[in-house]
C-alpha cells in the first residue's frame, strides 16, 4: 500500500486518563468539549473530554500539539483527526450543563493547523481532517491550503438547491466515504433502525412520524441520483417530477450500497473511504453520539444482514464486499 496504516486521533482525552494527570496544565478542568445540536445530533453532544488550554498552548508555542502529531505518525503513513475544526475553534460546555447550553472558544488557527501540516510533511505522510458538521468554509479552505485533505460524506454532499451533490462535483482534496461511525451503516438508513434506535433513546427533538418521513425522503433523493447515474435500476413509470412512483419503498440494501459506493468512485476525491459495517450489511449503528451508558459504544460485533458475527478470515468470502470494492474500482480513472 502506497500509505500503510492511517492512525484515526479523536479530539481529546479522558480527564481521569495518563495524558490528564501528567499534563493537568494543558487542560481545561470543569468543562468538557461536544457539538452544538445539528441535524444528527439534535440535542447536541457531549463528548466528557476537557479541551485544550489556549493560553497554555499559546505560551508553549502550540509545540505540545505537534509533538502529538508528530508522535501519532511514527510509525504511520498517514493521520485522520477526528473534528478537525477543534483545532480553530471547540465548543465547551460547562460542568452540569447540557450541550446545547455552551459556546464556541478559538485556538491560534494558524499556529495549530501548521502543528499538523508540520509534522507530516516531513515524513511525507498524508494528513485528513474531519471537516464535518458546523464548519465554516474557510476552514476547509485553509487546511487545503496547507494540503491537509477534508472528508466528504455522502449523506451530507448536497448542491445549493438540497439535491444529491452530483459526482463531478465533489472536491478532489478529501477523503470521500459514505457514512462515518458517527452515523448508521446504509442498511441502517434503508430499515429506518437509525430512527427507531434514536427514538428509543429520546434523541429525537421532532415526532417519530416526521422523522421518518425524512429518512424516507433522503433513501429517495439519493434512490433518484442513482438511477440518474445509471448506478441502480429503475422500476416503474416515472412521475412528473422525474422521480418514481416506487420512492416510498425501501429500496435493497445490499444493491443500495454498491451503487452508493460506486457514486463514490466516480467523485473526484483522492481518497475513498469503504466502511466494513456497509461492507458486510450491518444495521447496527457503531457509535451514537449524546450517548454513553445508554448504548453500547463501540462494543458493537461487525454483523452481517441477519445478525451473524463476521470473523476477519470470513471477509475475502463475503460476496457483497467484494461487489462493494468492486463497485468503487470500477468508477476510478
Amino acid at each position: 500500500m502506497r500509505y500503510g496504516i492511517i492512525h484515526d486521533l479523536p479530539v481529546g482525552v479522558s480527564p481521569g486518563g495518563a495524558d490528564a494527570w501528567a499534563h493537568p496544565e494543558l487542560l481545561v478542568s470543569g468543562v468538557s468539549v461536544g457539538a452544538p445540536p445539528d441535524g444528527f445530533n439534535q440535542l447536541g453532544q457531549d463528548w466528557s473530554q476537557p479541551p485544550w488550554n489556549p493560553r497554555q498552548l499559546a505560551v508553549e508555542s502550540y509545540r505540545p500539539l505537534a509533538g502529538l502529531f508528530s508522535t501519532s505518525l511514527t510509525h504511520a503513513g498517514g493521520i485522520r483527526v477526528d473534528h478537525v475544526m477543534g483545532l480553530t475553534r471547540l465548543w465547551w460546555i460547562p460542568a452540569g450543563r447540557r450541550p446545547d447550553q455552551g459556546a464556541y472558544v478559538s485556538y491560534d488557527h494558524d499556529a495549530s493547523i501548521a502543528a499538523l501540516a508540520g509534522p507530516a510533511a516531513k515524513v511525507g505522510a498524508v494528513a485528513i481532517g474531519e471537516d464535518l458538521g458546523t464548519v465554516e468554509p474557510r476552514v476547509s479552505k485553509h487546511l487545503a491550503d496547507h494540503n491537509i485533505l477534508g472528508t466528504t460524506m455522502l449523506w451530507f454532499a448536497r448542491d445549493a438547491s438540497g439535491a444529491p451533490l452530483r459526482p463531478g462535483r465533489w472536491r478532489r482534496a478529501c477523503m470521500a466515504t459514505v457514512g462515518t461511525h458517527d452515523v448508521p451503516p446504509v442498511a441502517g438508513f434503508v430499515s429506518g433502525e437509525q430512527v427507531t434506535v434514536r427514538a428509543r433513546l429520546g434523541l429525537l427533538t421532532q415526532p417519530l412520524e416526521r422523522e421518518r418521513a425524512e429518512s424516507e425522503q433522503t433513501l429517495a433523493s439519493w434512490r433518484a441520483a442513482l438511477q440518474g447515474e445509471g448506478l441502480l435500476r429503475s422500476e416503474g413509470a416515472p412521475s412528473q417530477d422525474g422521480l418514481f412512483e416506487q420512492d416510498s419503498v425501501a429500496p435493497d440494501a445490499a444493491e443500495f450500497t454498491v451503487a452508493l459506493y460506486g457514486y463514490l468512485g466516480r467523485t473526484p476525491s483522492l481518497l475513498t473511504g469503504v466502511s466494513l459495517a456497509d461492507a458486510v450489511g450491518d444495521v447496527q449503528t457503531q457509535n451514537i453520539p449524546g450517548t454513553s451508558t445508554e448504548y453500547p459504544n463501540w462494543q458493537i460485533p461487525l454483523c452481517d444482514a441477519d445478525g451473524r458475527s463476521v470473523l476477519i478470515e470470513e471477509l475475502p468470502g463475503c460476496k457483497l464486499l467484494r461487489d462493494t470494492v468492486a463497485a468503487v474500482r470500477a468508477g476510478l480513472p
